[in-house]
């Protein structure tokens, strides 16, 4: 069904099918291995700024460099360094997949052998080194815990440079632990605002633990002696951050507990509380561990943008998940202007002014773009630069296919699996990442509604987001040849391949039949 999907889009076609043929190995190596990956160049899928784009073979939140140069920092090598064919990763290398709604071994470039690294511009090739830890039983069961409450951000985590990945896999957890008590409704409100205003304290309390939640991530409430043993191994500075981080965000979730979401401004609290920081306390990290300059991590207003602008596509994507568990996320003083109650937008007479709320949000959204591009053009770290562009371009993404869409007060919105594979293929530099939201900003121009209330802040946010931060993209034509055909002839490919595969198995399992 998901080839089906990909028809007319034979860059994604391709892309799936290598991803189903390789499986995840051939996209985020596991966190155990010692081998060097790499990924071949291909051009983006529909647009370039100034030059083609080129990205590798990758996959969700983390993919091997592909870029020039982005400047020299500790640790990171320049973007451009091929390694030779002897270095490539074997067929069977395995990849660990373990966040958002939406994190593989780390890209140790900087260890190469200097015959490994190249100060080459070229933005075809790139270079990442996995590294082998020797990791504690107990670091051993965090990254466990990682992979079960969010593979995608597993992902990614795990493809940090050096010790930043263990890092962030403890402040996610330790956030994920929070989050749990918070969502537990089971609850009372007496009992949860305490634990969440204190919630910071018990990482310094080795024997603390929480038995009573009801939610599926309970495990990292009740092991978390676990999780604040290794947040306690940690080097004081990323100490220092989190404590920082989970202190914030406790007093904003208890905060929010019995408080609606009213006005715009009510909106970017809630969102900076439960993303925003997380953003913010991400930004510290990079530049505490010296990957990243410290402007990344002192800059906390485009720190927060980041944040913001995925917890906003989130809340807009899930409006109708959110009202079928009594959630309610979208700011009153917004669709107050169109319906009387939020529930009512779900209602079949109701569906057009939904749609003229629904754009008002993603205009409100897109108004972070800016900070975004800005945020990301100034990392250096390869590793870190995949960890945040991804998530962001898929946004980007699922905004544009949200926009003007009744489906969101449907079904569910989700963009395609091959779109997807190709976002976090192509996301691995920044003309790349221009090119993509340059892209999806011109999706969403071309679809903009005359009538619509909210069309004329929409046209003039897209336009002043290509005027001052994407100046040289524009689109361009990729294949001379039809869509359909080349999807068509792909698809021949992949049925041909899987009845071969089907095939070595049967005539395997007969000849090892036939042994006994």
């Amino acid at each position: 069904m998901e080839f089906v999907k990909c028809l007319g889009h034979p860059e994604e076609f391709y892309n799936l099918l290598r991803f189903q043929m390789g499986g995840r190995r051939k996209v985020i190596p596991k966190m155990d291995q010692e081998k060097p990956c790499v990924g071949s160049a291909s051009p983006m899928a529909a647009a370039a700024c100034g030059t083609k784009a080129m990205s590798l073979f990758k996959r969700t939140w983390v993919l091997s460099p592909a870029a020039g140069p982005r400047g020299t920092g500790t640790g990171n090598p320049p973007r451009g360094c091929p390694l030779p064919p002897a270095a490539w990763p074997s067929k069977d290398w395995p990849r660990g997949e373990g966040v958002c709604g939406r994190l593989r071994t780390p890209t140790a470039a900087g260890r190469l052998p200097p015959s490994h690294c190249c100060a080459s511009t070229s933005p075809t090739s790139a270079c990442l080194l996995c590294p082998q830890d020797s990791l504690s039983s107990s670091l051993k069961t965090c990254y466990k815990y990682l992979n079960q409450t969010s593979r995608s951000f597993a992902a990614v985590i795990q493809a940090l440079d050096g010790e930043m990945r263990h890092a962030v896999c403890i402040f996610y957890l330790v956030l994920r632990a929070l989050d749990t008590l918070e969502d537990d409704m089971t609850i009372s409100v007496e009992k949860k605002v305490p634990l969440l205003h204190n919630f910071h304290s018990f990482l310094y309390e080795p024997d603390w633990r929480f038995m009573e939640s009801k939610e599926k991530d309970r495990q990292v409430l009740e092991d978390f002696p676990t999780i604040s043993l290794e947040f306690r191994n940690l080097a004081e500075k990323y100490q220092t951050v989190i404590v920082d981080i989970c202190r914030k965000m406790g007093i904003g979730m208890a905060e929010f507990l019995d408080k609606d979401v009213t006005s715009e401004r009510e909106w970017d609290k809630y969102c900076h509380y439960v993303a925003g920081l997380v953003g913010i306390g991400l930004s510290r990290l990079f530049s505490a561990s010296e990957l990243e300059d410290p402007l990344v991590g002192e800059d906390e207003e485009r720190a927060n943008s980041m944040g913001l602008f995925l917890q906003k596509t989130n809340i807009i994507r899930d409006y109708l998940e959110d009202q079928r568990e009594g959630r309610e996320f979208w700011p009153q003083e917004v669709w107050s202007k169109y319906v009387k109650k939020l529930g009512d937008f779900a209602k079949p007479e109701n569906i057009d002014l939904a749609v003229q709320c629904l754009n008002e949000l993603i205009t409100n959204a897109l108004h972070h773009i800016p900070d975004v591009i800005t945020y990301l053009s100034r990392l250096r770290n390869q590793s870190v630069f995949n960890f945040c562009a991804i998530p962001q371009v898929m946004a980007i993404a699922t905004l544009a296919a949200c926009y003007n869409n009744q489906q969101v007060f449907k079904g569910v919105v989700k963009i395609r699996k091959g779109q997807a594979v190709t976002l976090m293929m192509d996301a691995t530099n920044m003309p790349a990442v221009k090119a993509i939201i340059y892209q999806y900003m011109e999706e969403i121009y071309h679809r903009i509604p005359n009538s619509d209330p909210s069309s004329g802040k929409t046209r003039q946010i897209i336009s002043r987001i290509r005027t001052q931060n994407l100046p040289n993209c524009q689109l361009i034509s990729r294949s001379h040849y039809s869509p359909i055909y080349l999807s068509f002839v792909m698809l021949l490919a992949a049925l041909s391949w899987q009845y071969l595969s089907t095939l070595s198995q049967v005539t395997e399992d007969y000849v090892q039949t036939g042994e006994r």
